[in-house]
């Protein structure tokens, strides 16, 4: 398999800079372990399936080129030739082919971004002067802006001593790999990365190149889809994976090395640095929509994350427990270590002369017996009895003897190793791993109250109430000390499986402490009543107490247009309600809200979402700064651009003055955490761009930097436009549901088992009922990315029209002068780059009624044409990505073998829409998805 990875007759631009020098060096290196990849892909293609399936794919590639890179109509029959010529078994193997080769493709990137992030790094350091310390990254270079800004340590750490940085782990469907395929494809990576680091012998050389063709063999063989549905739990411990390979001991690391370079400014330190990095999770806690997260589920879920960090915390002790045999009579020791070692069960002669040997397996033997009370899994069993440890910091205070004996005995260079890495993972993760979110919907929610007000109050119809007879109520419940649920009621299955959850939140609290679920989330909140509701609820289970103090965050999470258009309104009168406000302040005066990026560009269109999701936070903080409390946003991000995805470092930085304000959870779902945390070395930096860049909008990004009047004034009516444009092709063209549901693979992706959630809220072809990953998902793999881009170019056509005198020049400015702005075509353009008109005209050809299909697709056309010329003329750029050229030659590079797939997927479903009975068809088609997915690598 001749896997080139540009047409033989590109031209490459001649380098006449050093970075352009620098930039096709990295891409040779990048070509040459893609040509390696390929070259054994090929090899072992030719051995498992024959010359012949070899050369057919030899033909696809190089006719697909031609069609691609040309439109060419002669290139594009000679195609459809070949791919109508196919059988079923050899169609499967072509995409088999091609779909690996993505993955494979995705891993030499993988190693070639990590190639030159650390040459980033060394060039850094190189250019720093001789006794110069402080480090390189991301992170480094925020902390020298900040000091160059007259930030001094102190005050940097006493900025880290609030704030926080949240990564929430999501299991959103959009994952398509088998971690059985992931594990392979690491070890290839893994395999890469020693190549790269490693001078090997000839032999080594040989060898690596064996167990490379065993790896790719091992794929090869190995089942690309899923034969059955993941459980929800099956979910989990895919989840849980990323802290063993990156969490755990990349989380810890960070924190310290950040104190590290804290203390390097000179002054005294003042203790340790606090642990602002907390990990999050919804997954077997997000029930909105997904009947299978159950109060047992959610036991489950607390016990699996449980037995992760401990079983961690039990292997590093055991290693440091071998690590410390330092001698009593070789070393001083402390009183209060010799204490606890004295009251250590190991009784082994061989460790009577080292105290801190025997005061770890005392500490072992404790967490044991903890683990034990906490009824979760361990593997490994103490030397002797333990008292459990009766909360996290009372094994703090136990590793803290050690610390402090070490330092205080000149070892501190002992002590600033394992040890250290321990002590604050435990202060990171706790017994809990991951703080686990609870979320609903608000009609669940709603419909919960109304059954226990209308028991608890005959006659009344909870339902018929208004909006402000509904405030008044709940108000006074949870004023009331007497319970609402009674134990003579029998209620609906729903009603209690919702109080069952919420017993078991507060049971999780009483085993694992408040840190295991900190938060309650209403999803599609539309009113004060809405949170009032789940107040009322948590009541019930002790985690609300009628005096005013809460256990836990209620967070209201606004997702439509017209929701994020109310919620400064909705926030400013709950926090002008004595009842509530005084659960707030019980929190220490903070109040989260989260804001949902998927279903807001559903129903209103890239622009229009973007720009609601910015003002809402403009008048937050508004509302939170008046009434003097610490707004905390909660960013719902996708990984594709059409549910908010895109860098994370731009997205934070273009949010508006004070709405960072030192603390920041942000969700990371489906194969984004793959690509994102699967690497140790990448996971790491991901962490540092998400820690840098809420230090840098925090403070050093000035209030007074908000955009002017004007600019606030031309983004509304551009973004009116394009929501007109964007609604009126969605829900106000007769028969879009029709195109939809015809012209893409929205149907066969419901046959993928990628999760344990339904793909629609409700059982109809309604778009408003469509969950927005499907949604996206569908666009994606026809190659339109519509949620994307839609309605812009035409906005700006009419916004010309209509102002003459300011023009193309002042969306110039927009461009250069705000973040905003300038964020929100930068995602356009790589959207855009991964979009194929040419190739969503197939799937077009899917709509049997031809009218539908030349009045949709014509206007698709038509806006795609108009935004991406609108967008180029605005950014300045001749092509698309032309400011980014990694990403550039990586679109460039993976068309050739991606489009080929797009179009074997239109033939499948013509097959299989035509009631082809054979099950090959539909695995086929299964197949292409899995390969597009890979190959644009953030789908949904």
């Amino acid at each position: 398999m001749s896997l080139q990875t540009v047409p033989t007759d590109a031209v490459e631009p001649r380098p006449n800079r050093p970075e352009d020098v620098q930039a096709l060096e990295a891409d040779a290196r990048l070509r040459d372990d893609i040509r390696l990849l390929g070259r054994i892909l090929g090899d072992t293609v030719r051995d498992q399936e024959g010359a012949d399936v070899f050369d057919l794919v030899e033909r696809i590639r190089q006719t697909s080129i031609r069609f691609h890179r040309d439109e060419d109509r002669i290139a594009r029959r000679e195609l459809e030739q070949i791919l109508d010529s196919m059988s079923t078994s050899e169609t499967v193997r072509i995409i088999r082919a091609f779909s690996y080769f993505s993955h494979l493709a995705n891993i030499a990137e993988d190693q070639n971004n990590i190639r030159q992030m650390r040459a980033r790094s060394a060039a850094n350091d190189a250019g720093k002067d001789a006794g110069a310390r402080g480090g390189s990254g991301v992170l480094a270079e925020t902390l020298a802006h900040a000091r160059d800004a007259g930030i001094s340590s102190d005050a940097l750490r006493s900025f880290f001593k609030t704030a926080l940085v949240s990564p929430v782990l999501t299991a959103h469907p959009t994952e398509v790999r088998r971690k059985s395929t992931m594990d392979r494809e690491m070890e290839v990576a893994a395999l890469l990365d020693r190549r790269e680091r490693v001078a090997l012998t000839a032999d080594e050389a040989a060898a690596s190149d064996e167990q490379l063709r065993r790896e790719v063999l091992t794929l090869w063989q190995t089942n690309l889809l899923r034969r059955t549905k993941l459980t929800v739990l099956d979910e989990v411990a895919n989840g849980l994976s990323f802290y063993d390979y990156t969490f755990l001991r990349e989380v810890p690391r960070l924190v310290n090395v950040l104190e590290d370079r804290l203390e390097e400014g000179g002054e005294q330190a003042a203790g340790e640095l606090a642990s602002f990095l907390r990990m999050g999770s919804w997954i077997g806690g997000d029930r909105d929509g997904n009947p299978f997260v159950t109060a047992d589920v959610m036991r489950g879920t607390l016990r699996l994350q449980s037995s992760r960090v401990m079983q961690f915390y039990l292997e590093e002790l055991h290693v440091l427990g071998s690590e410390l045999s330092i001698a009593a009579h070789l070393a001083d020791v402390s009183e209060e270590l010799r204490n606890l070692a004295e009251r250590s069960p190991d009784t082994s002669p061989h460790r009577s002369g080292e105290p801190y040997r025997l005061a770890v397996s005392g500490i072992y033997a404790r967490l044991t017996a903890t683990a034990e009370k906490l009824e979760v899994e361990i593997t490994r069993r103490p030397v002797g009895k333990g008292r459990p440890y009766e909360s996290v910091r009372e094994l703090q205070a136990d590793l803290d003897v050690l610390y402090r004996s070490l330092i205080s005995n000149n070892a501190r260079v002992i002590a600033r190793g394992r040890l250290r890495q321990l002590r604050r993972a435990v202060d990171c993760f706790g017994f809990h791993l991951a703080r686990l979110d609870i979320r609903q919907n608000s009609a669940v929610h709603e419909r919960t109250i109304a059954e226990l007000m209308d028991a608890a109050n005959p006659g009344m119809s909870y339902l018929a109430l208004g909006e402000e007879a509904r405030i008044s109520l709940l108000t006074n419940e949870l004023r009331s000390p007497r319970a609402l649920v009674s134990p003579f009621v029998k209620y609906s299955d729903e009603t209690m499986g919702e109080l069952n959850v919420f017993h078991a939140a507060a049971e999780a609290h009483a085993r694992f402490g408040p840190d295991a679920i900190p938060q309650c989330i209403i999803s599609m909140c539309k009113g004060m009543s809405d949170m009032l509701e789940v107040a009322v609820l948590l009541k019930e289970v002790g985690l609300v107490h009628p005096s005013g103090r809460s256990a836990i965050n209620i967070v209201p999470l606004f997702e439509t247009i017209e929701d994020l258009q109310a919620s400064s309104g909705i926030m400013d009168r709950m926090l002008s309600l004595h009842d509530y406000r005084r659960l707030v302040d019980s929190r220490g005066s903070v109040q989260e809200v989260m804001l949902g990026y998927s279903d807001s560009n559903k129903d209103g269109g890239f622009v229009t979402s973007g720009w609601e999701l910015y003002k809402a936070e403009i008048g937050l903080v508004e509302v939170f700064e008046r009434h003097g409390v610490r707004l905390r946003l909660f960013h719902g991000r996708g990984g594709s651009v059409g549910r908010g995805g895109g860098p994370s470092y731009d997205a934070i930085i273009a949010q508006p003055g004070g709405a960072v304000n030192g603390q920041i959870r942000i969700t990371e779902q489906g194969e984004i955490i793959s690509s994102k945390y699967s690497n140790a070395e990448v996971g790491r930096n991901n962490l540092e761009i998400l820690a840098a860049a809420t230090l840098e909008a925090s403070l050093l990004h000035p209030r007074q930097s908000a955009p002017r009047r004007e600019y606030l004034t031309a983004m509304d009516e551009l973004s009116n436009l394009a929501f007109k444009a964007y609604r009126g092709l969605v829900y106000e063209t007769d028969g879009f549901v029709d195109y939809f549901w015809a012209s893409t693979v929205i149907n066969e992706i419901a046959t993928l088992n990628i999760g344990s959630r339904p793909a629609s809220r409700k059982k109809t072809r309604a778009i408003e009922d469509l969950r927005a990953i499907p949604w996206v998902f569908s666009w994606a793999q026809c190659r339109l990315m519509l949620p994307g881009w839609y309605g812009f170019g035409s906005a700006v056509e009419q916004w010309i029209a209509a102002h003459p005198d300011k023009g193309m020049p002042f969306l110039k400015e927009l461009y250069r002068d705000w973040p905003f702005f300038r964020m929100l075509l930068s995602n356009m353009d790589m959207v855009l780059a991964k979009s194929s008109i040419a190739i969503a005209s197939r799937y077009a050809e899917l709509v049997p009624d031809e009218a539908l299909r030349e009045k949709i697709f014509g206007r698709i056309r038509r806006e795609w044409h108009s935004c991406i010329e609108t967008l180029l003329d605005i950014m300045g750029q001749d092509r698309l990505l032309q400011g980014n050229p990694l990403l550039e030659r990586s679109v460039r590079h993976r068309f050739p073998y991606l489009d080929p797939l797009n179009h074997v997927q239109v033939e499948l479903l013509k097959e299989h829409r035509a009631q082809n009975p054979d099950e090959q068809v539909l695995r086929g088609i299964q197949l292409t998805i899995n390969g597009i997915s890979a190959g644009l690598r953030n789908t949904g």
